[in-house]
């Protein structure tokens, strides 16, 4: 048989225990925790649906401020263009009205046959430019007479008309596209007096078979 030495009693191993112990214990909050509850899920989802709601909001305020801007901007071109363009004719008929005298001495010398030699190709290229300027000429004998295109400066009356008519051309208007620059100057003629009552009366009796015998 042996025989124990006193004083040397074998020891349990207190860092084991305690080790364990420590374990168990922080095991045991993550067993008490458990799987989170749902009402804290749908506060979350909640919270996410209304910042998506809040950017989509913004998304769609920042849109408008863009469309609005691109019309503003569009407005401003449009009308930068159609001030630009107002300018530009301003611009080709105050050239144009000063050249008029000069287009009224070439359509005299015309008329005299005197448009020749270099002075003929002068006035010609003259004319051509102008015409490339949009200028148009008009004003032809035997029109009707219109008060917001013609000038009357002469009157007379005349049995072979049946209206107002420009029966002489004095000098001829000119007009840029449906701006007229200067009205025709006219010689008119009018029916003479009492000579619709006698077409009219005429035609009655052509109709009626003419007059009656008595």
């Amino acid at each position: 048989m042996t025989e124990e030495t006193p004083g040397f009693e074998e020891q349990p191993d207190v860092s084991s225990e305690a080790e364990g112990k420590k374990k168990s214990e922080d095991a045991a909050p993550a067993d008490k925790a458990g799987p989170a509850p749902a009402g804290d899920e749908e506060l979350r989802n909640a919270g996410l649906q209304a910042q998506l709601d809040q950017v989509r909001t913004a998304l769609s305020e920042r849109t408008a401020d863009l469309q609005r801007l691109q019309a503003e901007y569009q407005n401003y071109r449009r009308r930068v263009e159609r001030d630009r363009i107002a300018v530009k004719e301003v611009a080709v008929a105050n050239l144009l009205t000063e050249l008029l005298p000069v287009l009224d001495d070439i359509g005299r010398a015309r008329e005299h046959s005197e448009l020749v030699g270099g002075f003929k190709s002068v006035a010609e290229s003259l004319e051509t430019v102008a015409a490339k300027m949009g200028l148009q000429q008009f004003g032809k004998e035997g029109e009707p007479f219109d008060p917001l295109v013609h000038e009357a400066l002469m009157h007379s009356y005349a049995p072979d008309v049946t209206e107002t008519t420009c029966v002489q051309i004095l000098q001829p208007g000119y007009r840029i596209g449906e701006r007229t620059i200067r009205p025709a100057r006219v010689a008119v003629a009018e029916p003479q007096p009492g000579a619709q009552g006698k077409s009219d009366e005429a035609s009655s009796d052509e109709e009626s078979g003419g007059p009656e015998e008595g």
